[in-house]
Order: structure tokens, then sequence, then C-alpha cells
């Protein structure tokens, strides 16, 4: 059989120039890696791998290298996408942004734009600006310059709480409106000075009807022990020390009132006189002042009441005149003394 040549050494090829190679249908598989076509002959297994190994490679190109793409790595399976049941793990660096609800909103809203700019808000009607009222103010029933009996009242009930500190004398003066005002300011009133119908009905509520002694008291002082020359008689009995006025009749006080005398200047005459001239609404010529219930007995010098004493108490003093501060004290003694009676100015 060593003589027999059918061209088939085994390796399936033929060794003529001319002999044609055995289907790879008919010897089965291909030779292994380790044969001299596979390693260096350009046959067609060979090509088959190059061309395999460039489709990988054009697929990993068009992949963009994805992990997985390339071939045999289909097996890896690819990391799990985070759903909603497993939450990611928290990195300690970062915090996931919170949901867009309204508690999210940004403090600071950006600047409106002329198209986007809210409507400015409706005016509150919480408190509305105080305006002027209408009611009228309350009538006034006293002020700086009255004198009536409801003057003298008003004093006594003043007196009565505090407020003012002399005896009543019927004329609305300062002393009076300061007394007021405090009255007032205590009250939470308005701070006029004028009683009007809100302070007095305030004061009336707040104190009792006064006395006859608290509407007319004798005198704010002690009267003196009346002169001798006082004794007997119809006397107007004037003292400077107890600075009073006593009307007698035989002896007897029937009224007594505080009085004022001129100045070192205008120094009331002392002495005995008589009354020359009863004058009810008398003005001075010379002082163009009024002297009211003017009972003239030295020359120009007379009893009168003096809305000034009345006003200002001892702080001043007449041209020579006897000022009496309670109106209606002189012009009840206007009413009582005649042309005659005896005047007598002690010290």
């Amino acid at each position: 059989m060593a003589g027999t040549n059918n061209g088939w050494d085994g390796r399936g090829a033929s060794d003529t120039a001319g002999g044609t190679r055995s289907s790879e249908a008919m010897t089965g598989p291909g030779p292994g890696p380790d044969s001299a076509a596979g390693r260096c002959a350009g046959g067609k297994p060979r090509g088959r791998r190059v061309t395999a190994a460039s489709l990988v490679a054009l697929a990993a190109l068009a992949t963009g290298c994805e992990p997985g793409s390339a071939e045999g790595a289909q097996d890896v399976p690819p990391p799990a996408r985070a759903t909603q049941a497993a939450a990611p793990t928290p990195s300690p660096f970062l915090t996931a942004p919170a949901p867009a609800t309204e508690d999210a909103k940004p403090r600071t809203a950006p600047s409106p734009s002329a198209s986007t700019a809210a409507p400015a808000p409706a005016p509150t009607r919480a408190r509305p600006a105080p305006e002027p009222s209408s009611a009228p103010p309350p009538r006034v029933l006293m002020r700086t310059g009255s004198e009536s009996d409801q003057v003298r009242e008003l004093q006594a009930r003043l007196r009565q709480i505090g407020h003012f500190g002399r005896n009543p004398t019927g004329y609305y003066g300062s002393v009076t409106a300061d007394s007021v005002r405090s009255f007032q300011a205590k009250r939470r009133l308005p701070v006029t000075g004028s009683t009007d119908a809100v302070t007095w009905q305030r004061l009336l509520a707040m104190t009792r009807v006064p006395t006859a002694a608290e509407l007319e008291p004798p005198t704010e002082r002690p009267v003196a022990a009346p002169d001798e020359r006082c004794l007997k008689g119809r006397v107007l009995c004037i003292s400077k020390r107890s600075r009073t006025l006593a009307w007698m009749n035989d002896g007897k006080v029937v009224s007594a009132m505080d009085v004022r005398f001129g100045s070192e200047y205008t120094p009331t005459r002392e002495g005995v006189f008589e009354v020359f001239w009863k004058s009810r609404d008398h003005v001075s010529t010379l002082y163009d002042t009024p002297m009211p219930y003017a009972l003239f007995f030295s020359g120009g010098q007379a009893v009168h009441y003096s809305a000034d004493f009345a006003a200002n108490g001892y702080g001043g003093a007449s041209h020579g005149c006897v000022n009496v501060r309670d109106k209606k004290k002189v012009a009840a003694l206007f009413d009582q003394v005649k042309n005659g009676d005896k005047v007598v100015v002690s010290w």
C-alpha cells in the first residue's frame, strides 16, 4: 500500500499543484488552531475569525463601549436601576432636593415684571384713620369772668374734694380756672379750665350739695375784735390787721368779708369817715377799672368789689380802696348801707 498515492496525506491537502482540496463538509471539522493552514495561509477559517472580530469592534464603537456590550460580556447582569421600592443610599455630603410643594417656595420672591406684577392689596378697614368729630363740643356753663351763684357752688364743690383752697366768692377767676383744670386732668377730661356740661355733671356726681356755711363762710380769716369806735350805731368796721370788714349794728356783726388794701405807695387812709356816695356800677376815671358796688368814704377811696382780688387773692393790692372779693356779700352790703353811715379804718 506504500506504493499507492491517492493524493491525500491525511492533512486535507493534495500533493500536486493542481490538486483540489477536499471540501470541509466532507472532511468534517476544520484544522485546529495549531495547523499551518490556520496560522499562515489566508484560508477561509482565518478570514472568518477576522471578520467576526471586526464586527465585534464595530459593535463596540457603535454602542459607545457600554459595559456588557462586547462579545462574551452578555452574561454579566447590568446594574440594577433605582426604583421606588429600593431607595438609594444617601451620601453624607449631598442632600436630595426637597419636593416642590407650597412650603418649599422661596422666601424672597423675584421682583415682578410689569406684566406679572401682583395687584396692590386692598386697604384694610381694621383701624381707619381718625377723622375730626362732627359732634358739637359740650356747652360751656361757666368760664373766666363769670359771676353767679352757680360759680359759688362750683367753688364750694371743688373745695369739698380738695381742688379749691379758698372760700367761695362767686367769681370765676384764674384761681377757679386752675382748680377746674386740676379736676379735669385728674378725671381725664379735656383740660380747658372752663366748666362745660360734662365737667359739671362729673363734679355733681362726686360731691354733695354745699351747705349755707360752705357757700357763704363768714371770712377766710378770723374777724378781729372790733375797735371801740365800732360798738355804737351802724358802722363799717375795717381792720388792716385781720384784713376783714365787719358790717355792725350796735355792736353786733351782721356780716363779715375778706378785704385787701392799698400798697405802700397808695395806702388806704386810716381814721373815722362817713359814706358820702354810693355808685353801683362805678368805673374809675383815674385808672379806668370797674369798681362795682362802690361806697365812697374818703375822696376817691371806697369800699367796692374787686374782680382782681377774687381771682388772685392777696397777691395784689389796690390803689387805696378797700377791695372786697365776695361779690354777693358786697352787693348785699351795698343795699343795706346808707349815706351817712360810719366807716372806721384801723390797724
